[in-house]
């Protein structure tokens, strides 16, 4: 049975997250359901990162074992046909080797984070950014940000819910830059504990407000306990990227 890969471009907001769940509808089950409608076979799509609800994505990945001889391009084509009118784009569609493994095998993730900084709120941008209607210091929070990279204990920017068997992680990269009224947060690093960007992002917010320096921020992540942590940034904000495997 041939193995797909399948990059996917989303936006979150009337999602319950990637994961199928109960209690709403979810991009993994939307996607399960489409490819089903296509070839009649029941499938289970694994992807390369659990999303939240209301966090979008350009560049998740998924692997689906899919019987018959189909072609790669009609394989993307009818999935996109049947997800109409969900807001979930197949990007492409690709033959791989039967032990590839969309999460397993990832070698590095890449976040983005969005805040609108500006006096007046979005109209063509809600739901895909974190208004804050304060001007930010970007570069504050660049300076800041350089704290968290490395490998450290990351508790304070860890949900309570979080599965993780450890908190310990290593930050690539972080960096903070301005695009007109965008501040961007770009986060990579091979995995992410549950919620680790959003929280770091909302702490950083803080620094950029000027109510933090890069000192605080330092002593949020030493103190390796979450009542540090500033608010949780909201999802509306957050996109996976990408997502990186060995050659």
């Amino acid at each position: 049975m041939p193995r797909f890969r399948l990059d996917i471009e989303y936006d979150g907001t009337p999602f319950v997250g990637w994961q199928r769940q109960e209690n709403g509808p979810s991009v993994q089950g939307a996607i399960e359901a489409a490819i089903t409608a296509f070839c009649g076979n029941s499938v289970s799509i694994r992807g390369a990162g659990r999303t939240d609800a209301g966090v979008h994505a350009r560049g998740q990945v998924a692997h689906v074992d899919i019987d018959g001889d189909w072609p790669a391009d009609t394989v993307r084509d009818a999935v996109n046909h049947h997800l109409r009118p969900a807001p979930i784009a197949i990007l492409a569609a690709t033959i791989v080797d039967a032990d590839f493994d969309a999460r397993f095998l990832a070698v590095k993730r890449h976040y983005l984070y969005r805040i609108l900084d500006r006096r007046a709120p979005p109209a063509l941008d809600r739901e895909r950014t974190w208004w804050v209607p304060k001007r930010l210091s970007a570069a504050a929070m660049h300076r800041a940000a350089q704290a968290l990279v490395g490998h450290h204990d990351f508790t304070t920017f860890r949900a309570a819910e979080c599965q993780a068997k450890s908190p310990e992680k290593t930050l690539d990269t972080l960096t903070v830059r301005r695009r007109g009224e965008i501040v961007e947060i770009r986060a990579s690093a091979r995995s992410f504990l549950h919620n680790q960007v959003r929280s770091m992002a909302g702490s950083l917010k803080l620094v950029g407000e000027g109510r933090w320096d890069a000192t605080d921020l330092e002593a949020a992540l030493k103190a390796r306990n979450r009542a540090r942590c500033g608010p949780v940034a909201p999802a509306s904000g957050l996109y996976l990227m990408a997502v990186e495997y060995q050659e």
